[in-house]
């Protein structure tokens, strides 16, 4: 059994930074949220999160490996604290098993430590806005939830032309919003101001709406003549990014989805919840039009360094092997761009997520960003095929309280589809021998050289049959 740690030892331990704690509380507590009425929100700073259910779900290589790439090696000094002694000692003995020899366990838990104002804790910034399924549930329920006055909410499950996904199953009292209401199928761009009011008015939706996104993360495959319609989860990024912009002042998205609603065995509903439409939103649209990027300003970032513009692709997309998508024919990349590695294809975003599909820890997107040197204080615009992977990266970015995040809506699939504008493709320098590079990282320079230079590659007049950017 592993042996007990006092607050006094856990608080002198993480003071000299010679032990690492690990919170196995679920990832919403890590956030910021304060699942079990503790006096403060989020976690121990240094904390590993390590969620106790993540050890029934994947094997013991998997737990070390994710350990090793937080150094937390099975040879070091290990806190493990949850909300009491019970989950901590359960994971302190599976830990033991996978043989880490020096594992203590914070009896206290978390609320314990959190209970001293005095005490440091960490925590995102906007946690609010990324909520976990029992704040769902609460707010469902009628009942008070955490961080929310009260005022009118609705929640929709999000999918791209993909009602059946909605009739399979979703949560109770959710509406069904497809993405075609907010984007238009000619090139996938945001729709016009008045094409968007008309669509939140008939959804109900008013400026001052508590909206709660969330959807179904299928399996897409290239194979697939639709992959979009399989990536509901980046749909209900998008979705949310859209209507930021639109100028919904609290827009949320639950984390993982529709699979940590069903994980957590909550039912799941097929009666349809249909939208009483609204005759006014009570704001010009839009109201924020600072959250899109347009091709104009997208040159003058790269031109003007005033700022960034992020791309999130795959690593194949980025060096030019193909467009990423059934309906972009040119392949390569926007020169000048810093490569924000999203994953494997234009329908999952791997690198920015956990297994279980929620945020991946938010200090290590940050991480992966700062060592790209993109910085918060500047005008940071993601981009990639059409705009749903971009808006997952800057809907984290605004969790983490980049105030001037925005997305390059147009993305490749419009800035390919203009011979104006300058393509790049191959390996770039400093990413050679690295077929997948870790992390977002610069590459080519906008120069005199590279500008105008344009690459051919097929061009396609034939109309999109999918939209997951």
């Amino acid at each position: 059994m592993p042996s007990a740690l006092s607050l006094t030892q856990l608080t002198d331990a993480v003071d000299r930074g010679n032990m690492k704690p690990i919170d196995v509380r679920q990832m919403d507590a890590w956030n910021g949220w304060s699942l079990q009425s503790e006096a403060r929100g989020g976690h121990i700073p240094g904390a590993v999160s390590l969620p106790a259910r993540w050890l029934e779900e994947l094997d013991g290589r998997r737990i070390v490996s994710w350990l090793a790439k937080r150094d937390v090696t099975p040879s070091g000094d290990v806190a493990v604290y949850g909300h009491g002694r019970q989950d901590a000692a359960s994971v302190a003995q599976k830990l033991e098993a996978l043989g880490y020899d020096a594992v203590r366990v914070f009896e206290g838990g978390y609320s314990a430590w959190a209970a001293d104002p005095e005490r440091p804790v960490d925590r995102m910034k906007r946690f609010h806005k990324l909520v976990p399924e029992q704040w769902l549930a609460q707010l469902l329920a009628g009942g008070t939830a955490e961080r929310h006055d009260g005022r009118r909410h609705m929640v929709a499950h999000v999918s791209f032309d993909n009602r059946d996904d909605y009739d399979e199953g979703h949560i109770p009292g959710s509406l069904y919003l497809d993405t075609l209401l907010l984007e238009r199928p000619e090139d996938w761009n945001r729709r016009a101001p008045a094409e968007l009011e008309k669509a939140v008015l008939g959804l109900g939706i008013t400026y001052d709406t508590t909206v709660v996104l969330y959807g179904r993360t299928g399996s897409p495959t290239m194979k697939m003549k639709q992959p979009g319609r399989h990536a509901g989860q980046i749909a209900a990024m998008r979705a949310a990014w859209l209507l930021r912009y639109v100028g919904v002042a609290d827009v949320r998205v639950l984390n993982g989805g529709l699979a940590s609603w069903e994980r957590a065995g909550r039912e799941v509903s097929t009666e349809e919840t249909p939208p009483t439409p609204v005759s006014g939103f009570g704001r010009k649209i839009p109201a924020r039009p600072d959250l899109i990027v347009t091709t104009p300003e997208a040159r003058d970032l790269l031109s003007s360094r005033k700022g960034d513009l992020v791309s999130m692709r795959s690593w194949e997309e980025f060096i030019g092997e193909t467009s990423g998508y059934h309906y972009v024919g040119p392949q390569g990349r926007i020169p000048g761009a810093v490569f924000g590695n999203c994953g494997s294809d234009a329908y999952h975003m791997e690198n920015y997520r956990n297994h279980d599909q929620t945020m991946r820890p938010y200090h290590e997107i940050a991480a992966m960003w700062e060592e790209a040197e993109l910085l918060r204080t500047k005008r940071v615009a993601f981009y990639c095929g059409t705009g749903w992977r971009a808006s997952e990266a800057a809907f984290y970015a605004y969790l983490m309280g980049w105030e001037r995040a925005a997305v390059y809506d147009d993305g490749w699939f419009g800035w390919s589809s203009d011979v104006e504008n300058p393509i790049a493709s191959g390996v770039p320098d400093g990413y050679e021998g690295r077929e997948r590079p870790e992390g977002a990282l610069r590459a080519d320079p906008l120069s005199e050289q590279s500008r105008g230079r344009i690459i051919e590659g097929p061009r396609s007049d034939r109309p999109p049959d999918d939209c997951v950017g």
